[in-house]
């Protein structure tokens, strides 16, 4: 059959409430045009990401009705450990209660001022865990990657020459780790290839230099590998996910993504020195080393879901369902970054909004718009996010200006997307006619979370 449908039935629903223009203008204005500053219920459809909000499955729930609650030893931990070794291999295994917290205590232990840390590219919350100790986070897509328009199987490929040439120039002893985010979350949503996790363990091995994955969306990079890698296509997601952590030494992963939890993160390694150093950080600001920060009710979820993520038929949907929303914006004519990637579409807000300079952050207005025009909630990719200033306070821009409609995963029905496309449709009729924001107010870290924005008249 071509249609591809749902991999499940809708076993529960929550009502979603319906907002007028004129209640959306007020509403955005009074969250200073920052869509995290909105509340849920004014949102219609919230695409602002697809992090802890993923609907659970029966199992996930009844899971949580089983979840053993001991302080320490719990049964639910176990079988946490008993999943993520299944997949990963990785011999140590540690809880947090989401990927962040795991990235502050990796790098808290490996971090610090003069070193170091090579990525395809850093997300937003990657880089500032990296930044706050005094560490330079480092983003070496490959040229590919940074083309929004331009087709190619996998877009978040780390450049290997300009890797090596970066480890020579700093040293190696000055990187504690390289890292690949699987999926490249900065850069599209874009798979890393296979050969291309093989090389970089090749590379750091060379140098003696730890190799870990940001394994946030590893399901989704490996059913890519699947469908696009010669050798793999008769290879299972399970198997294809095994080799992939097998090049690695390490992983963080926020299991709020591809294990369709609420709430949950880990750390995983094979070195006992580090895990040592990991779980005293661990129980210092999370607790205790075999729950993290998490209920036993959420780890018999991320077990669960751990297993769930693994079946081809969701992932064929999953992935299936946002190459449809990409393939109807480009028959529309709005620039996305192709092809569509695995969780989320990116629209290339630089392209469609070619009149407010990146100062004026084009890809914010395009977030206003499409919440006044459906009330439908995105974030901006690009200069808000990312964009700094030099030492003489010079404003450097993003590489890509871009607005991000991240799916949640089991949440939306093609209805809903199709609703999407519609209101996009009707902002891209008037794009000429939007401009951009001026931030009033920012804090040091991640100031796309908390900034305070009004519009330039």
């Amino acid at each position: 059959m071509k249609t591809i449908i749902e991999p499940f039935k809708i076993k529960s629903v929550e009502p979603i409430r319906f907002t007028k223009r004129e209640e959306r203008e007020k509403i955005l204005k009074e969250a200073y045009y920052n869509p995290f500053f909105i509340h849920a219920d004014d949102v219609l459809i919230d695409l602002l990401t697809d992090s802890g909000t993923s609907a659970m499955s029966s199992k996930q729930w009844s899971g949580i009705m089983d979840g053993d609650e001991a302080y320490a030893g719990s049964k639910s931990y176990y079988r946490f450990e008993s999943a993520v070794k299944k997949i990963t291999g990785f011999k140590y295994v540690i809880p947090t209660h989401q990927g962040r917290a795991a990235e502050k205590i990796l790098f808290h232990i490996m971090g610090g001022k003069g070193k170091y840390i090579p990525n395809n590219s850093h997300f937003d919350t990657t880089r500032a865990n990296i930044e706050f100790t005094g560490a330079e986070a480092v983003d070496l897509n490959i040229d590919e990657g940074k083309q929004p328009s331009l087709r190619y199987p996998f877009k978040g490929n780390i450049d290997i020459k300009k890797l090596e040439e970066f480890i020579n120039k700093v040293g190696p002893e000055n990187i504690p780790l390289g890292m690949l985010t699987i999926t490249n979350n900065s850069g599209g949503g874009q798979p890393v290839s296979m050969e291309n996790i093989r090389q970089t363990k090749e590379l750091l091995s060379k140098y003696g230099i730890p190799f870990f994955l940001d394994a946030c969306r590893f399901a989704e990079n490996a059913f890519f590998i699947k469908k696009r890698e010669k050798g793999y296509e008769n290879k299972s997601v399970e198997e294809i996910a095994k080799e992939m952590f097998s090049y690695a030494d390490g992983c963080t992963m926020s299991a709020k993504k591809d294990a369709l939890v609420n709430m949950g993160g880990f750390i995983a390694m094979n070195d006992e020195d580090l895990a040592m150093k990991a779980r005293n950080i661990l129980i210092i600001t999370e607790g205790f080393m075999t729950y993290g920060g998490l209920a036993g009710r959420d780890l018999e979820a991320i077990a669960q879901g751990l297993e769930e993520i693994l079946d081809e038929h969701y992932l064929q949907y999953r992935i299936r369902s946002v190459e449809y929303f990409g393939e109807r914006l480009l028959e529309i004519g709005v620039p996305i970054i192709e092809p569509p990637g695995g969780h989320a579409i990116y629209i290339d807000a630089k392209s469609l909004l070619p009149q407010i300079p990146p100062n004026q952050f084009p890809g914010q207005a395009l977030v206003c718009e499409l919440y006044l025009e459906g009330g439908i909630r995105s974030v901006e990719i690009g200069s808000l996010m990312f964009g700094k200033y030099n030492k003489d306070g010079e404003f450097i821009p993003a590489k890509m200006e871009l607005v991000r409609l991240a799916i949640p995963r089991r949440v939306y029905t093609q209805s809903h997307i199709d609703y999407v496309i519609e209101v996009i449709e009707e902002v891209y009729k008037k794009r000429e006619k939007l401009k951009g924001f001026k931030i009033i107010y920012e804090p040091p870290f991640l100031r796309h979370f908390t900034c305070k924005l009004e519009p330039i008249s």
